[in-house]
């Protein structure tokens, strides 16, 4: 036996038994992150839609993996240290593929670059932000959050660059390919009022073939005392999700300030049906300190590549671009659900 100082005994070569202790804390904690990240879908969504919530910042787990190995090395927890190999293969399996750099499409390939911003009905300089998604270089920009007041002035500046355009209600598609159809896409909750438009759909004719494109803007959310309340995002996302699933053309691009993001299983009716980003967080709300990506490009029978965010505009949303890859022989026929 050896004393320590203090007066404390302990069996010679074995770590203190308070030392012992704050590992297995370390290790606990580093199981359940790892539990949250990995088995997120069974975290109940009752109350307080506590999954959505959990889910919507579900990425930012790698944060407290890396402050619980801060911990583990000021304590010298060996056992902590060990535990957090688990979360941090949980989360380089589940996020790791998003940190990969994008690549640069090569000449040939059935490539779009999609721009999606929600410019906010309070921006106080449309046309410099106008001007912002124009420097971009996209084949197609979707706004949400367009006003009358400064309608004029994106269709201004937007036209010489993209001379193809609709807008239904508060959301518009700007193309540089022709639009060969176009009308409203009723996504409208039943207990918002009626003249509440915020969907559209269009087919845009592109050097690859017809596009259906999609512009949304889903219901927001709210975080308060009582959990998540998204009840009217999820059922306006219920009826978008019906009418992609009916789309009759292939290829299939969505883009839209989904007010969510794509782990939310509030969204499952999209994502289920559509392929998400493949790299890069583009976290894009809000402006000042983003902490989710809640303005989205999903695609069908198409690879959404790399998104990232554009500079900042007058909005409290950042514009996110992504190199859209039609896959071969889509893009032209019709699609049977």
């Amino acid at each position: 036996m050896v004393r320590q100082a203090g007066g404390g005994v302990t069996a010679k070569g074995r770590a203190p038994v308070g030392e012992g202790r704050r590992g297995m804390v370390v290790a606990g904690l580093a199981v359940g992150v790892a539990g949250v990240v990995g088995l997120h879908r069974a975290i109940p969504n009752s109350p307080g839609r506590v999954g959505s919530l959990v889910e919507s910042f579900l990425p930012w787990a790698g944060l407290v993996v890396a402050l619980l190995f801060v911990v583990a090395l000021v304590r010298r927890s060996g056992v902590g240290l060990v535990a957090l190999l688990l979360p941090v293969a949980v989360w380089v399996q589940a996020f790791g593929g998003l940190l990969l750099p994008g690549s640069d499409a090569g000449t040939g390939t059935r490539e779009l670059v999609v721009v999606q911003h929600n410019v906010s009905d309070e921006n106080p300089d449309p046309a410099g932000t106008a001007r912002a998604l124009v420097a971009a270089g996209g084949d197609l920009v979707a706004l949400e959050e367009v006003v009358v007041p400064a309608l004029a002035v994106y269709e201004d500046v937007l036209g010489a660059d993209y001379p193809h355009h609709v807008v239904h209600g508060t959301v518009g598609l700007w193309s540089k390919y022709p639009i060969t159809e176009e009308r409203l896409v009723d996504i409208r909750p039943r207990a918002f009022e009626k003249g509440w438009n915020r969907g559209l759909r269009a087919v845009v004719r592109t050097p690859y073939g017809d596009v259906a494109a999609y512009v949304a803007h889903l219901p927001s959310v709210r975080v308060g005392a009582r959990g998540l309340a998204s009840a009217p995002r999820d059922e306006s996302a219920r009826m978008l999700g019906n009418a992609v699933r009916g789309e009759e053309v292939g290829a299939v691009i969505l883009m839209g300030d989904l007010n969510g993001t794509v782990d939310d299983r509030g969204l499952g009716p999209l994502t289920s049906q559509l392929n998400v980003a493949e790299r890069g967080f583009a976290f894009s709300y809000p402006a000042g300190l983003s902490l989710a990506r809640i303005d989205q490009v999903l695609a069908r029978s198409a690879t959404v590549g790399h998104i990232r965010t554009l500079p900042a505009t007058g909005s409290d949303h950042l514009p996110v671009a992504a190199r859209v890859t039609l896959d071969p022989l889509q893009g032209s026929g019709r699609f049977a659900p």
